[in-house]
């Protein structure tokens, strides 16, 4: 496809050129806030200065410093991206378009995935074309992570990447007009702890009003440290960098060393007298609230947002099967994972086993543990949402599975993204160790997943019934699309 320069769009901040790509456009590293600079990257984001003259928009930037994820056997590159491209300017927007002149067309805004660690705009998955190519201006932003976006820090305010994208809705509020689109119709949308981040917007109130939709893929109401867990975090952290940690102390510190940190904290046993760790050791970074969102959701906030929310069937493999720990799995491994993430894990095994008498050690723990990071805490934002019925909730499930790594990595953590992007075709996303795993998916799971995705966006309507606290009605999507109505129920009781 060729590439031409685009038209110039005037933004609160300064002009910007995009490129023109067939019958879209794209603009790519608009900032929508300053730089987090020094102390900066420990403060509210900012807004940007004003420039002077037309800025290149056709080029991608810097994205939040990161250490390059590698995930065992998995080609997981597309979703993370190439690692840290340096640069400070680094809180920016991308928005593909349809039409700079178009008037009233939805929005989308997506928040990446990465741990809360990881993943950027430049993440091959993250293309917006196919949305602008069917009359979405879809917008894509980084934000600050690690110990800049997350890390507790005395002095500083809380969930600092979470506030870059409450800034980053003020300024798709507005700017995005000047793009084509309704600064009225924007949908929020995100993955894993984007999805979460997601979650964590819907339940705070500076950020009501900004948007009008959102989506939770594979994300958790129940995902937020406590200030208690976040001060391990932070102790380890400061033990780390060898200081007391504080704004001043951290703020003498490269970016650099932040990261070397930060890649140094996994493994801190977060489980307290009252909360688990919600994130299982996977990450030692999150939001930090004491009151969850699917909590705060419950107490009525969010109530004005439309709500689609689901998860994959299978996806705790993504933490097994690419580093040789689903076959291995034994019945104690089973046990410990439900140890880590339930009060009561030998009722939770017992259930687990009642369900899925067939089922390997491998499917056990990959189910024990899926849960524990994304359907538990779907299944509480869904019910709290329904709850307070001013607006729609809706659910899904995502079932298609991969044949990637000897066919055994299936429905997992992150499989749906290729389809909601309508990417499923990328050649990169193919192989014996690829997210999709040898062979093409159907093109009409991926056109039909993109579709109702645009149609949730345009209209709050996915297309089957609304989740209530009676039927929670949900969509299995696979090559067959199914509505079922309150399906793994014996399961999602275990948790509640």
């Amino acid at each position: 496809m060729k590439h031409h320069p685009g038209p110039i769009v005037t933004t609160a901040q300064g002009a910007v050129r995009g490129l023109r790509r067939g019958d879209i456009t794209v603009f790519m590293n608009i900032p929508y806030a300053a730089p987090p600079r020094g102390a900066g990257r420990f403060a509210p984001p900012k807004p940007h200065d004003p420039w002077d003259g037309v800025r290149d928009a056709t080029v991608p930037g810097p994205n939040a410093p990161q250490s390059e994820r590698k995930l065992g056997r998995l080609d997981m590159s597309p979703y993370f991206g190439s690692g840290w491209s340096r640069g400070e300017d680094y809180l920016t927007v991308n928005v593909f378009t349809p039409d700079t002149a178009g008037t009233d067309l939805p929005v989308m805004v997506f928040v990446h995935g990465g741990g809360f660690v990881a993943g950027s705009t430049r993440s091959a998955l993250y293309d917006g074309s196919s949305f602008a190519r069917d009359g979405v201006v879809l917008v894509t932003l980084n934000y600050r992570l690690g110990i800049a976006g997350f890390l507790d820090v005395p002095g500083a305010p809380a969930n600092r990447g979470m506030l870059d994208v409450v800034a980053a809705l003020r300024w798709v509020r507005e700017n995005v007009a000047a793009f084509g689109g309704d600064p009225h119709n924007v949908t929020l949308f995100g993955q894993s702890a984007g999805a979460t981040v997601v979650g964590g917007v819907l339940a705070i109130p500076e950020a009501a009003g900004l948007f009008r939709r959102a989506i939770v893929q594979s994300g958790s109401g129940l995902g937020a440290f406590t200030t208690e867990q976040a001060a391990r975090v932070t102790r380890a952290a400061g033990e780390a960098l060898g200081i007391a940690p504080a704004i001043g102390t951290l703020a003498e510190i490269s970016d650099e060393r932040l990261v070397e940190a930060a890649s140094g904290l996994a493994g801190i046993d977060l489980r307290t007298e009252t909360r688990h760790d919600p994130l299982i050791g996977l990450s030692p970074f999150s939001l930090v609230l004491d009151t969850q969102p699917a909590e705060s959701v419950a107490a009525g906030l969010g109530a004005d947002v439309d709500l689609l929310i689901g998860t994959n069937t299978e996806e705790g493999n993504l933490y097994l099967v690419p580093v040789d720990g689903y076959a291995t799995s034994t019945a104690a491994d089973v046990d410990a994972a439900a140890a880590r993430s339930h009060p009561d894990p030998e009722q939770l095994v017992a259930t687990y086993r009642k369900t899925r008498p067939e089922a390997s050690s491998g499917e056990l723990r990959s189910a024990v543990m899926g849960d524990a990071l994304f359907g538990a805490g779907s299944w509480a934002l869904a019910g709290a949402h329904a709850a307070r019925p001013r607006s729609a909730t809706y659910a899904y499930e995502f079932a298609w599975r991969s044949r990637s790594l000897d066919g055994q990595l299936g429905a997992t953590h992150a499989v749906e993204l290729p389809f909601v992007f309508d990417l499923a075709h990328l050649p990169r996303l193919h192989g014996p160790a690829a997210l999709l795993g040898p062979g093409i998916p159907p093109a009409d799971t991926a056109d039909r997943t993109h579709a109702t995705w645009i149609r949730f966006a345009r209209t709050g309507d996915p297309g089957w019934d609304p989740y209530d606290t009676r039927r929670r009605a949900t969509m299995r999507i696979d090559a067959e699309w199914t509505q079922v109505d309150d399906p793994r129920s014996e399961e999602r009781l275990a948790w509640s």
